[in-house]
């Protein structure tokens, strides 16, 4: 584990490789969630592969939720962890609203990107309304109380059924997440549309979903994609929300040869 202030807050992160590493990629998780949901899939990537995995604002062992945030602060966060550890260049993989973020990275710092991988993700994600009753809900009850409905969304029925362990040690990293972290992220979601600026990608970009998504479906997926020039869209077979969890393999076959192409 390694630690580090950044604007302010103590951020936990872990670099595997070194920080000048041909192919390197940052990842940034999803709502609910700590950097452990790459670690499957960093047992399937070759060891010329380096990453940096980190825990956004308000999640898991990163600091930040005692205080309102939103996307930019989830943006600079990255941007400034990146600097911290000496990266110039990488490759950005964000999954949901970690998505959100290596975009925002982009729109900020185009030099910092290589290339983009926008996994079961979009410009916008959900309606104000939905975003805002999520809140509400976690306000009045607490995480315990959308878990279930959470887990249905991020995971498949044959994950349900064949991988029960690991369904509730996933719901327990998604209902202990900190509930202030949780709603703020929400809120940044919520407020955020970078649609307009997908036009601007110049880098190549991988679009990833699972064919059975139920918080960013193919089809918002796929329009993202399309309106990104010369953008790659593809989808991994029998997979909910979370490929890096639930089918890692398929995602490194996707990852790997993209990362390696010039």
């Amino acid at each position: 584990m390694a630690f580090a202030t950044i604007n302010d807050i103590p951020v936990h992160y872990e670099l595997l490789g070194e920080p000048d590493a041909k192919n390197l990629v940052v990842f940034s998780n999803s709502l609910g969630t700590d950097f452990r949901i790459w670690l499957p899939l960093f047992d399937e990537l070759s060891e010329d592969i380096s990453v940096l995995l980190y825990d956004s604002r308000g999640h898991g062992l990163t600091g930040g939720a005692d205080k309102p945030f939103g996307m930019a602060d989830l943006v600079d966060d990255l941007i400034a962890l990146v600097e911290h550890v000496g990266i110039k260049r990488a490759v950005f993989c964000g999954l949901s609203v970690g998505g959100l973020i290596c975009q925002g990275v982009w729109q900020k710092r185009p030099d910092m990107v290589k290339k983009l991988v926008l996994c079961d993700t979009a410009a916008k994600i959900g309606a104000p309304d939905a975003w805002n009753a999520r809140i509400d809900a976690i306000a009045k009850d607490g995480l315990e109380s959308i878990a279930d409905n959470v887990m249905e969304r991020w995971f498949t029925a044959d994950f349900h059924q064949e991988r029960a362990d690991d369904l509730a040690g996933y719901r327990l990293m998604m209902s202990r997440q900190a509930v202030a972290g949780y709603s703020s992220t929400c809120a940044a979601i919520r407020d955020t549309d970078f649609t307009n600026a997908l036009a601007t990608i110049s880098v190549p970009v991988l679009c990833v979903v699972g064919d059975q998504d139920g918080s960013t479906p193919p089809e918002l997926v796929k329009a993202t994609a399309s309106a990104i020039p010369g953008a790659r869209f593809e989808t991994i077979e029998g997979c909910g929300h979370i490929p890096c969890v639930e089918q890692p393999e398929q995602l490194a076959a996707l990852l790997q040869p993209f990362l390696k192409k010039a």
